[in-house]
């Protein structure tokens, strides 16, 4: 069975955004090699158009530093589901627009045979943590204080807690840590 992959920045006081966070060459390859595992990744229509046209756009012109264009090739390779309400039809050739609930479009996805199932979507990890759908978390902490952005289960209550396992820390260069965990069972 396929596992789900959730992998997010965040700042030192616990925000999941992108205010403050510059994410350097480690930072990218170190999502790079994470994208790399997988063939899906799970997006909320907020994070999917931040993240779409943007990354396929600089995956074609290759306009950005070697780590960045690498990053958006792997990315530009990914199949997207997207969940979403308000929108109806999308444009990208590698999104399918999700028609299902969230549980059971991941449990069909997790059946199949393949690479990992990423989750690049703050809302949808959260949906996906309270179902305990999400099998592992790389959570990228950068040395910054931000003071205000979007929190997980911002929009949804925990209704319980669950410990993680630590299996593995890296710190870069640039003072970010990259802490790797499994849910423990």
């Amino acid at each position: 069975m396929r596992k789900v992959i959730f992998g997010i920045n965040l700042s030192l006081d616990g925000y999941f955004g992108h205010t403050g966070m510059l994410p350097d060459e480690d930072v990218h390859r170190y999502f790079t090699a994470l994208l790399s595992h997988g063939s899906h990744i799970l997006y909320g229509r907020v994070t999917y158009e931040l993240m779409v046209p943007y990354w396929p756009d600089i995956a074609k012109s290759q306009s950005e530093d070697a780590s960045s264009n690498e990053f958006a090739l792997v990315f530009d390779s990914l199949e997207k589901v997207l969940f979403s309400k308000s929108l109806k039809q999308i444009e990208d050739k590698n999104t399918k627009l999700a028609t299902g609930n969230l549980a059971d479009e991941v449990t069909v996805l997790k059946q199949q045979t393949g690479k990992d199932i990423l989750v690049g979507s703050l809302s949808i990890a959260s949906q996906l943590s309270q179902l305990h759908l999400i099998d592992e978390y790389h959570f990228v902490i950068h040395p910054v204080i931000v003071g205000n952005g979007p929190k997980l289960f911002d929009t949804l209550k925990l209704q319980e807690g669950f410990q993680l396992d630590l299996l593995s820390s890296k710190t870069f260069k640039s003072g970010v840590i990259a802490n790797h965990y499994k849910r423990h069972v």
